[in-house]
């Protein structure tokens, strides 16, 4: 079977409850059959092949088979799944929540069970353990079960350059979870591990292809583009991680900002971009004001001007309108000319 048609096969599971109580009423009744059989061997009448039959039934169902079915009962939480083997076989995955009773022999498998990956929801409970004269004891009773809840993957921050070169400091999470737990528990040796490995990867891959800031407003960066970043990430990772049964819900950077050694360079670029942008936006503002000036006072007749004196009231007004600091204003008492 190839890695790609791995398929998940659901166990249709018979009821714990019911053989909860059928193989304890079984125990019973083999408890009273070895019992009678003493007896009857004790006579040593004309039933003491049957005493001797119902001692070995007895003795056989209560000491080896009853608890082996025993084994056989599961208990699933909600978004649970067990995956489960049968003499180094897939046999199938049982899934829903309730009490289940399957094959015995059967085995759970989960190579991500215990595992200390970044992620929430998704840690298994440790071991459990005794303590004896002082000394910790691990019993080893790790869970086996899958969990198919939406759980969350937050990576460590990363240095990757950018489109341009430049260093940046860039971190995501990734909401994901489990739909095909054949592929993730085959296909590959640790999903929760290949999961993390492989965002690492799809996020170097998509970094490199844009810059970390754009003047161009038609170019796509990765400060102004944050959304559509994100689902392209989101597709990245889906595409390497198909093969592993999951699947990606949702991709978010959570942070980006310049490297250490360059970011002090790149504030200064920053604010240097800012206040040229704001200088054009004065100037602009500043002739449109000069002018609207030079219509109304022309309009309403208010003074005649010629071109020298024109040229000074521009430069007058520019020079209020644009200057840094406020203008001192200075009264002529004189006259214009």
């Amino acid at each position: 079977m190839s890695i790609m048609s791995m398929e998940e096969k659901n166990i249709k599971a018979a009821s714990g409850m019911a053989m909860l109580v059928f193989n304890t009423l079984l125990i019973l009744v083999s408890v009273a059959a070895f019992t009678v059989g003493i007896i009857l061997v004790a006579g040593e009448g004309d039933y003491l092949a049957l005493g001797l039959t119902l001692i070995i039934v007895g003795s056989v169902y209560y000491s080896a088979i009853g608890p082996v079915l025993y084994v056989g009962l599961k208990v699933l939480k909600p978004n649970e799944a067990l995956v489960l083997t049968l003499f180094g076989k897939y046999y199938g995955t049982l899934k829903g929540d309730g009490f289940f009773f399957v094959n015995p022999f059967t085995t759970a498998v989960n190579p991500a069970a215990g595992s200390s990956t970044a992620t929430s929801s998704s840690v298994e409970k440790p071991a459990a353990s005794i303590s004896v004269s002082g000394t910790n004891l691990s019993i080893g009773l790790i869970s086996k079960k899958i969990s198919l809840k939406a759980m969350t993957l937050d990576n460590e921050k990363q240095k990757i350059n950018d489109q341009l070169g430049n260093p940046i400091v860039i971190g995501i999470v990734v909401i994901w979870r489990v739909v095909n737990t054949a592929k993730a528990v085959f296909n590959v040796d640790h999903y929760k591990e290949y999961l993390s490995i492989q965002c690492d990867s799809a996020l170097r891959d998509i970094v490199r292809k844009y810059p970390y800031d754009s003047t161009k407003d038609s170019e796509k960066s990765l400060r102004g583009s944050g959304l559509e970043i994100a689902e392209k990430l989101k597709e990245e990772v889906q595409s390497k991680v198909e093969v592993a049964g999951l699947e990606i819900m949702e991709a978010k950077i959570t942070h980006l900002s310049y490297s250490t050694e360059i970011a002090a360079a790149m504030l200064q670029r920053q604010q240097a971009s800012a206040i040229i942008d704001a200088r054009q936006m004065i100037v602009e503002g500043a002739v449109g004001m000069v002018e609207m000036a030079l219509a109304k006072l022309a309009d309403n007749n208010i003074v005649t001007l010629d071109d020298e004196r024109k040229a000074a009231m521009v430069s007058n007004l520019l020079v209020v309108l644009c200057g840094n600091r406020d203008a001192q204003p200075i009264v002529n008492s004189g006259s214009l000319y």
